[in-house]
């Protein structure tokens, strides 16, 4: 007969709430740093002190009330740090583990049940309700403003802050020789645009592949389409900065949309079109465009956030005759816990230099690094949390 499991110690992190320091939004377009209270985890949860976090262009749409998630709320969405306590149930990480910090699936919908948690049926209400699917929350204002009430759980994490508490199936642990600081946007926007190139769209040695847009999602897919043996890379971008960074980074042409047509230059540099396109834009007339560059039989990935009411026309019988396919894809399609380390590994091994689109900031300059992005200054902003 098994042992019986010794009695576990509950550490004070698990018993009370504590003062921590986190970026608030309390009315659209800022964020404000300063204390909030942190509850303890419950037994399929995980605290995590974050070490920094990168800043990704969902964050300042929700900022912006674009998406409305309710206020006040902690946002924060690519968080990376280290494990300081764990419920009763969590097996997959321990108390000292590196971690870095992905979207939650619910765990129980069919597209969770088929191991595709990114296609998750209950993506929103988990990522975006700003509590817990019982209405609860692990945040609350240290001040007691709004009824003390901080809506949180953002992609399951709320990272913008020195502490977060996640859930065991959104944390994914990773090698501990990696540069943690560097880690978080491994979780989101690089593995939406190398998960979509290496995981949904399956681009293989010979293909040839464009991008329309290149910020870290689009020069992500661009270094993701070298390491796949494509043959031709364009990258489509109208900042003559981001265009440069993507020939470094792996694209074999880049056009610039503001200056030339893309559709034409993309016949002219393949002769037929792509065989396979991504859109990071979320731009109607640019998705229309990525559509349009595709060769006979050539499939293309839509991406990018839109507007709650964007609409892309499609002429029925060209497509239909034109035998393409047109997919969207979340978070990559990836599954964390398995595409995460992949990366990590190829970036430790010099094949993916992520940390080619980094430019660190610390905590306090966090509505400098937004500007910097919205600006296109940066191109991925993480922000130092110590």
């Amino acid at each position: 007969m098994a042992d019986a499991p010794a009695e576990r110690e509950i550490p004070a992190t698990e018993r009370t709430e504590r003062e921590v320091t986190a970026a608030v939004v309390r009315e659209k377009g800022s964020f404000e740093l300063g204390p909030v209270l942190l509850g303890p985890p419950r037994d399929d949860e995980v605290v995590v002190r974050i070490v920094a976090a990168g800043l990704c262009h969902t964050d300042l749409v929700v900022r912006d009330q674009v998406y409305p998630v309710p206020l006040p709320v902690v946002l924060g969405h690519e968080g990376a740090g280290v494990v300081e306590a764990v419920g009763a149930a969590v097996e997959k990480v321990a108390p000292g583990d590196h971690v870095a910090v992905s979207f939650l699936p619910c765990g129980r919908c069919r597209p969770c049940f088929d191991g595709s948690p990114a296609s998750c049926a209950n993506f929103n209400a988990v990522n975006f309700a700003g509590r817990r699917l019982d209405g609860s929350h692990a945040l609350r204002l240290a001040d007691g403003d709004s009824g003390g009430i901080l809506h949180d759980r953002f992609f399951g994490q709320s990272s913008f802050a020195t502490h977060a508490v996640t859930n065991e199936r959104n944390t994914v642990k990773v090698r501990p020789d990696a540069p943690l600081e560097l880690l978080g946007p491994l979780v989101c926007g690089i593995q939406t645009g190398a998960g979509t190139v290496l995981r949904a769209l399956n681009v293989g040695v010979g293909s040839t592949f464009a991008v329309m847009g290149a910020g870290a999602v689009g020069l992500s897919a661009v270094m993701a389409a070298r390491v796949a043996g494509a043959v031709t890379i364009i990258a489509v971008d109208v900042l003559p900065s981001r265009l440069e960074l993507a020939a470094e980074l792996g694209a074999t042409h880049t056009v610039n949309g503001r200056e030339q047509d893309a559709v034409e230059e993309i016949g002219r540099i393949t002769g037929e079109g792509v065989d396979y396109a991504l859109d990071t834009t979320g731009l109607p007339p640019l998705i229309g465009q990525m559509i349009q560059a595709l060769r006979q039989r050539g499939t293309a990935a839509v991406l990018g956030a839109s507007a709650e009411d964007a609409v892309v026309s499609v002429p029925a019988n060209a497509f239909m005759q034109s035998c393409k396919t047109l997919m969207g894809v979340v978070e990559g399609n990836s599954v964390p816990d398995v595409f995460v380390p992949q990366l990590l590994d190829l970036y430790m091994q010099g094949r993916f230099p992520f940390d080619r689109l980094v430019t660190f900031y610390d905590f306090d300059q966090i509505n400098e690094a937004a500007a910097d992005a919205a600006a296109g200054r940066a191109v991925k902003p993480i922000l130092r949390m110590g």
